[in-house]
């Protein structure tokens, strides 16, 4: 990443054993937001609250924000939670979100919802009526449509933070990827080249 390592901090080290304890390793994303751990919780409140209000379920995340991150153009979101979409559904279900292509193994709710995230993500301006309508017939309340459109934008948040100052996706996090979900992300960031030993952390 572009900034230099967090100032040693209560907070930081919270984050970081959080991260320790969650995937084994501190993630460049992580060492990024550690400089203001107070806003990174604020996005991660924000988020949970959308998405509750949204009622989008872990694979619903996985399906929005690998949609999002595809039309950001954000590798590192693509192939975190692609690779968590993989297990909560199956890699080609996550391959095909990754290169911009409709899964034929979502149900119609489930490709509305990659679909509203692709076009809030690539233009926000450019969506239409027709496209709420689209989310109502697939079964989305007024308050569901509001929560989802926000939890896509907090998400468009975190990714422009992490792609602006150079957060790359880990090395850990490209070994324990699917080969070829790692193939179809041929954007954006480049993966770190080298993996942070733990006396470093």
């Amino acid at each position: 990443m572009f900034l230099a390592e967090p100032e040693p901090s209560a907070e930081r080290q919270a984050l970081y054993e959080d991260d320790l304890e969650d995937v084994g390793y501190v993630m460049n994303s992580t060492r990024t937001w550690a400089w203001a751990p107070a806003v990174l919780g604020g996005v991660f409140a924000a988020m949970d609250e959308a998405a509750a209000v949204g009622g989008i379920s872990f694979r619903d995340k996985g399906i929005l924000v690998t949609a999002t991150a595809r039309a950001l153009g954000d590798s590192y979101c693509t192939l975190a939670w692609g690779n968590r979409l993989s297990s909560a559904a199956d890699v080609t279900t996550a391959v095909a979100l990754a290169r911009g292509d409709a899964p034929t193994s979502l149900d119609q709710r489930e490709m509305e919802l990659a679909a509203w995230a692709g076009k809030v993500a690539a233009d926000p301006n450019a969506t239409t009526q027709a496209d709420i309508d689209r989310l109502r017939a697939a079964g989305f309340s007024e308050r569901e449509i509001v929560g989802m459109t926000a939890y896509i934008a907090l998400r468009l948040a975190f990714s422009t933070v992490n792609d602006a100052l150079g957060a790359a996706p880990d090395g850990e996090l490209v070994a324990a990827v699917p080969p070829e979900l790692v193939a179809a992300v041929d954007f954006g960031r480049r993966p770190a080249s080298r993996v942070v030993p733990d006396a470093e952390r």
